[in-house]
């Protein structure tokens, strides 16, 4: 039998769907972000464990070389800040965790320690941080860079930026604060200490200003694809975003992951893999081939998949023939893994043309699709395959009937299986993780 598997939401603070019958009546009022807090609702009475928002700190023109492929489709930009929505999740929510990413090109070390250490005594424990280094030259331009460093040196900064951030976490000892009335005192100075970190990229003093958080520091999550990356994430994340093409190669990416942690002196069961999905839920399985057909194989969603992509990887997909095969030997010093997995599209044998590349995409590597049961039938397969840990929704062009689909429909008949919780056990993100 399955084991129980883990779920999580991975979207971004961005306009959810605006051009179909579903778009919601409040769509122009996205940015207060009540969209996002009804969603987050909806997932806790689910029993998610956390809700990610991704971010971006750019508007992308690789693709065409304009802004206007971005801003048309509403892809990358606008994008609002991932930081003050976690916290009006946290504040709107009890239990679920939520995940926040802020990137170590960009955020001073000091200052992100201090902001999660602000938004884990918020959300009293549940908070996370999405660790990535950023890709996009573009983003690296708003801070006053001609560009980013190479890919693989952009891990050895992050590397020494996250054992910043650590010490910082440590400088205060869990029990500093004392509140003593009889001596008058807050904080025992003897057990906050400065860091005095003096490294190859950073230096800080220390110690934070912020009192010791529930969790100490935020639960970690990373999305390694490259052999630097999944060196990084296998010795730094509590979890793991992946995307993989059928389940081999989810399997093959989980056992790599796995020996990495093992290697790095960790217990492989302490990271927990998600994979990214895209269901789709109907009432039969003929509507909802239908519903896959509209959403991932329209001439829209192909233009917007080829923005997506194009801005990830700053990579000019515009320039090539929607009906012929990639050049051979593209590369990129952006996202090389979100490269890789557009180029082996579905994961079939032989050549692919960009179309093709671009509706696979939609599918991240995995067609769930079918009634709630059928769905349930088909993760439960795929886990059972590739071992574990779970799934990460995701959808492009959000609308509120999606978020009922997956809370309402799909994830009642994964609890009904027992493949699923049913309810929180754990006060933390990081001991909702670790609970299986």
């Amino acid at each position: 039998m399955t084991q129980m598997f883990h779920l999580g939401w991975f979207m971004n603070f961005t306009p959810p769907d605006w051009q179909s019958e579903w778009a919601s009546p409040d769509v122009k009022n996205w940015a207060n972000g009540k969209f996002h807090v009804d969603m987050a609702q909806s997932m806790e009475r689910a029993c998610f464990d956390f809700m990610m928002i991704e971010d971006t700190v750019m508007v992308a023109d690789a693709y065409g070389g304009t802004m206007e492929g971005s801003l048309k489709n509403a892809v990358f930009a606008p994008k609002q800040d991932p930081v003050p929505l976690a916290v009006m999740v946290a504040a709107n929510t009890s239990k679920m965790g939520v995940v926040a990413t802020m990137s170590t090109s960009f955020y001073p070390p000091y200052l992100l320690a201090r902001a999660c250490s602000t938004v884990d005594s918020i959300a009293e424990g549940r908070f996370g941080w999405n660790i990535v280094s950023s890709a996009e030259d573009r983003a690296a331009q708003n801070f006053g860079l001609t560009g980013l460093p190479e890919h693989d040196e952009r891990y050895n900064v992050a590397e020494e930026y996250f054992d910043v951030v650590n010490q910082l976490w440590d400088s205060w000892e869990p029990d500093a604060v004392v509140m003593d009335r009889e001596t008058n005192t807050y904080a025992d100075y003897n057990k906050v200490r400065t860091i005095d970190f003096d490294g190859k990229y950073f230096k800080s003093r220390g110690p934070l200003n912020t009192v010791p958080s529930p969790q100490h520091r935020p639960a970690f999550f990373q999305a390694g694809a490259s052999p630097r990356g999944r060196a990084f994430a296998a010795g730094a994340a509590d979890a793991i975003i992946a995307v993989g093409t059928g389940t081999a190669g989810m399997k093959e990416y989980r056992d790599d992951i796995r020996a990495r942690a093992e290697a790095a002196g960790r217990n492989p069961d302490d990271i927990k893999l998600l994979f990214v999905v895209s269901p789709t839920i109907a009432a039969t399985e003929a509507e909802a081939i239908a519903a896959h057909q509209r959403f991932g194989q329209s001439d829209l969603f192909v233009e917007k998949a080829l923005v997506g992509i194009s801005s990830n990887t700053e990579i000019d997909f515009k320039q090539f023939d929607l009906d012929e095969p990639l050049p051979e030997g593209l590369t990129t010093n952006g996202e090389r893994g979100s490269l890789e997995h557009f180029k082996r599209g579905d994961g079939t044998p032989g050549p692919k043309t960009l179309r093709q590349l671009a509706i696979a995409a939609s599918s991240f590597g995995l067609e769930f699709i079918g009634t709630p049961g059928q769905v349930a039938d088909q993760m439960e397969a795929v886990m059972e395959q590739v071992g574990g840990d779970g799934f990460l929704i995701h959808r492009r062009g959000l609308t509120r009937k999606y978020i009922t689909d997956i809370c309402d429909g799909l994830v009642p008949e994964l609890q009904r299986r027992g493949l699923t919780r049913t309810e929180y056990t754990g006060s933390t993100l990081r001991e909702t993780l670790g609970e299986f």
